[in-house]
């Protein structure tokens, strides 16, 4: 069976799960990876290649096209990146089996197109959150029937406790996006209201030293109890000596998977998060995590936790029995192997994906912003210009000069 992978890039959680999968994928599935722009960070393309499959770099659109004409199965790597929807709506694809694995939630901005889903041949989600989505109420029934949850993120195989943490004094971790859009505001203000002596907390990921993460951080009544350590290629040497994994993300966020929160459990780490939707569906409450409803809950589940350690160990144990039952690369390639496998008793066809999402940058951009029938508003002064992935200011980074885009900001 050949099965080709179109996908802006194999960064981030992305290639982290496909070189996973990769490891435990039979022999008899041939993978070929078309990137719709040059990777920047090659780790996991290396690892995908070392393990056999093929990874090409679009030189335009057309070699997409016949790539996918000599394959079984298309599957499109889907997040709301300016280039995988140039490519969606542009390209001259010949009648397809096409998947859609979807790396975003839809459970806020960025939506999922409900055209996309209408056209696909089948529509997986990585979260069990995505279920509950606006988007899904606009589905025919035929539509809704396509859709399935395979997940991405995987924890760390053969994860033991380490005894020597049960004989010191608990530390807490955060590893991830240091940064408010996607970490919650209210992060130092958790720690800060903590009480008692030799608090200590590890913050691992990239931060701005001139941003608005570090002059929180530096804002606070305690600043000393927290460490930045910067970004790490090694999570779980990084939170081995951790024991609470405080992982409080924005309501709005646009995670799914969270390989962060899944991967500290797996280590035994034992998780306190907020009552967020891709939380819950990873972490249940009181049995292998703690569930805020607010900061200020999650500051009293940490102070609980820091000074019971019975409560640590018996949350810690099913925390890592869990993620070793639930989240592994076996269990989502057996599931994708299911769904590839019915795919191949279907007839390819014509797909018109530019239909679903619109005819130019600032179409593609509304529809991961407003579901069919609601009006755009346009952003204020004051919203952010940094092109982070998927926002306005990506997309006109990528489509400089664009008119449409243009338009968006009158």
């Amino acid at each position: 069976m050949k099965v080709l992978h179109v996908t802006p890039h194999l960064g981030g959680g992305v290639g982290k799960a496909h070189a996973a999968m990769r490891d435990v994928l039979p022999a008899e599935i041939d993978q070929t990876f078309v990137l719709l722009e040059a990777p920047r960070d090659r780790r996991y393309v290396q690892l995908v290649e070392n393990s056999g499959a093929q990874v090409i770099v679009a030189d335009n659109l057309k070699q997409v096209a016949r790539l996918a004409g000599e394959v079984d199965i298309v599957q499109f790597e889907f997040w709301n990146h300016p280039r995988l929807f140039e490519c969606l709506a542009n390209c001259a694809f010949p009648a397809i089996r096409s998947l859609f694995w979807s790396h975003i939630s839809g459970v806020g901005r960025p939506l999922i197109p409900p055209g996309l889903m209408e056209e696909a041949m089948r529509f997986v989600f990585t979260t069990r959150a995505s279920l509950d989505i606006a988007s899904l109420a606009h589905l025919s029934e035929a539509a809704l029937s396509r859709t399935a949850v395979i997940n991405s993120g995987f924890g760390f195989a053969g994860g033991e406790r380490q005894a020597a943490r049960r004989e010191r004094k608990p530390t807490i971790a955060y590893l991830g996006t240091v940064d408010f859009v996607k970490m919650h505001p209210g992060f130092f203000d958790a720690i800060d209201g903590l009480c008692g002596d030799d608090i200590r907390v590890s913050v691992w990921g990239a931060v701005d030293p001139s941003g608005p993460v570090a002059a929180r951080a530096r804002a606070m009544r305690h600043p000393e109890r927290v460490e930045f350590r910067g970004e790490t290629a090694e999570p779980a040497s990084a939170l081995a000596e951790a024991d609470i994994f405080f992982y409080p993300l924005r309501p709005d966020h646009y995670g799914t998977a969270e390989n962060a929160l899944i991967e500290a459990m797996s280590l035994g780490l034992v998780p306190v998060v907020m009552n967020n939707a891709a939380e819950m569906a990873i972490v249940r409450d009181r049995e292998t995590g703690f569930v805020a409803r607010s900061i200020e809950e999650s500051v009293a589940l940490l102070q609980m936790l820091l000074s019971s350690p019975q409560t640590r160990e018996r949350v810690s144990q099913k925390a890592m029995d869990h993620i070793a039952e639930t989240r592994t690369p076996d269990r989502s390639v057996s599931d994708f192997m299911i769904v590839w496998l019915g795919m191949l008793g279907k007839q390819p066809r014509h797909c018109d994906f530019r239909a679903a999402i619109g005819d130019n940058p600032a179409d593609w951009f509304v529809a991961t912003q407003c579901l069919p029938g609601a009006t755009w508003q346009s952003p204020t002064a004051k919203d952010a210009q940094q092109p982070a992935k998927g926002t306005l200011a990506h997309f006109e980074s990528v489509f400089a000069g664009d008119g449409s885009l243009a338009r968006l900001r009158r």
